[in-house]
């Protein structure tokens, strides 16, 4: 059963696997401009093709990242409207993004109330998450 206290998620590959042999290549890459057994040609390539690597792996994971944002606020969009009739836009402009996250592990019996306390009450997305009675887990995430 998911909760506040088990809700985060890491990805074995990419926190485990793909950084760390990532900022090892980087760190080994800048190591070796200061070794003078090599040429600045090889000393630039091997930099270079390290910062790529390292590019390469955040972004990948800012676009799953930013790709899921929009999926939860389409997510949001939706239920605000099958508990309210009514469009979620005006609520919308009222929250960060964060809250809004933290809002998507409210029950649907608690969403509104929450949300309205989430904006009247600026809540961080830690307390919003916090403040859930019946947590509503997504096990699919990023």
């Amino acid at each position: 059963m998911q909760n506040y206290k088990n809700h985060s998620r890491l990805n074995p590959v990419h926190h485990f696997i793909l950084t760390p042999i990532t900022a090892v290549i980087f760190v080994w890459s800048i190591i070796n401009v200061f070794q003078d057994d090599q040429s600045l040609a090889h000393k630039i390539y091997f930099t270079l093709t390290a910062v790529i690597l390292l590019i390469l792996g955040l972004l990948a994971r800012s676009y799953g990242l930013r790709n899921q944002d929009r999926i939860i606020r389409v997510e949001m969009r939706l239920r605000y409207f099958e508990l309210t009739g009514t469009s979620f836009s005006s609520k919308e402009k009222q929250l960060r993004l964060g809250q809004i996250i933290a809002l998507r592990f409210a029950s649907d019996e608690e969403l509104i109330g929450l949300m309205d306390r989430a904006i009247s009450e600026n809540l961080s997305g830690t307390a919003i998450k916090k403040a859930i009675q019946n947590w509503q887990g997504d096990t699919l995430r990023v």
